[in-house]
């Protein structure tokens, strides 16, 4: 099987997401694409996560199996944000479809499935059906639309094509809601790779009670400024926040640049606790089942300390607070610290998760149903 993955992630960088796991598995399957677009001057920047890819850019090369392109443009579309300036977003979009990469446009019409992750990916999708239409389509909803403030021109988009994919592959029952209402859409939570349990060891910590945080996902500074002052006695150490030390931070605050995943995983396994900062009291309820860091935390059973919305179905294992309210932060972290170590789900591997993203009409309870 040929497949194709668009994203605005690119395969061959450190950060990783779930849509790097999901494209190693279709490389066991046969020849796998991935292109990476929405990348131009513009990103330069915005300190986008693919800059030191940048002299890769615009060149075919082969990474872990898979052949990687990352599509430079001078300018690529974007969100504008003012409704008056919407036909300058349409026109930038319009542009970018009307004259695609030809490297895109080759591995459309060489692909067997087309694997389009939530962003700008949707907006190829009749390209894809007018040069290659026997292709599967699959949408793969990392996260919703209006959560990560997508433009308009593509949530429209999305909301017109979204009923003629093959699969809506959606990693929560909590996007249902924000999904059109079709007959193709499923739940597919996150899978789990459970090597990481080989690289995990040994322990960097030397001693003490540790407090880990691994991302820069809605990253809360704040969080840290009132949580080293009122636990000197906790260790707090920030993997890969993009942001630096900040002005408040305790002795006790360790901050660490980005690392490749697997340099990560030591700090999350013999850490006391995990620490999901999302700054904004309205992060999306989704984020419980989605969120990679909780997901790793609870594999490593690891108590974890979340803004409250997040806690979800995992309550034995999750601590909530209310992002800004110092007090509520200071419960979190001391309930977390006395819980016990435990583990409230079994996760999928990739490849039932790739299973079922190709062929989810074999799996019964996975199936939304249409309003």
């Amino acid at each position: 099987m040929k497949s194709l993955v668009i994203s605005a992630h690119d395969y061959r960088s450190h950060r990783k997401a779930g849509i790097h796991f999901v494209t190693a598995e279709l490389a066991k399957l046969g020849a796998t694409r991935f292109f990476s677009c929405q990348y131009s001057l513009l990103s330069q920047l915005k300190s986008d996560p693919r800059a030191s890819l940048l002299p890769l850019a615009n060149r075919k090369t082969l990474h872990n199996n898979v052949e990687c392109y990352l599509w430079k443009t001078l300018i690529h579309p974007f969100n504008v944000r003012k409704f008056y300036l919407r036909p300058f977003e349409d026109f930038l979009f319009r542009r970018y479809i009307t004259h695609p990469s030809p490297v895109l446009t080759a591995w459309m019409m060489d692909a067997d499935a087309v694997f389009f992750e939530s962003g700008i990916a949707p907006i190829f999708f009749d390209l894809v059906k007018q040069l290659n239409p026997r292709a599967k389509t699959i949408y793969v909803a990392s996260d919703d639309l209006a959560a990560i403030n997508t433009a308009a021109y593509v949530r429209t988009t999305f909301d017109r094509v979204a009923p003629q994919m093959t699969a809506l592959c959606l990693k929560s029952r909590f996007m249902a809601d924000s999904m059109p209402q079709s007959s193709n859409r499923y739940v597919i939570p996150h899978g789990f790779d459970f090597s990481v349990a080989e690289h995990a060891d040994p322990s960097p910590y030397q001693h003490g009670i540790n407090a880990v945080s691994v991302g820069s996902m809605l990253f809360d500074p704040e969080f840290f400024i009132t949580a080293s002052q009122r636990f000197p006695n906790v260790l707090f150490h920030i993997i890969g926040s993009g942001s630096g030390r900040r002005p408040g931070y305790g002795e006790n605050v360790k901050v660490y640049d980005e690392m490749p995943h697997q340099l990560t995983l030591p700090y999350i396994k013999h850490a006391s606790i995990g620490i999901a900062p999302y700054r904004s009291r309205n992060v999306p309820r989704y984020l419980s089942d989605t969120s990679l860091k909780l997901i790793q935390y609870d594999f490593f059973k690891l108590p974890a300390v979340c803004p409250n919305p997040i806690v979800g179905d995992y309550a034995r294992t999750r601590f909530g607070y209310e992002p800004g309210n110092a007090e509520s932060i200071v419960s979190a972290i001391e309930a977390a610290i006395a819980a016990p170590r435990i583990s409230l789900r079994q996760p999928l591997l990739w490849s039932q998760v790739v299973a079922r993203m190709l062929n989810p009409m074999q799996f019964d309870d996975i199936r939304l149903p249409a309003a």
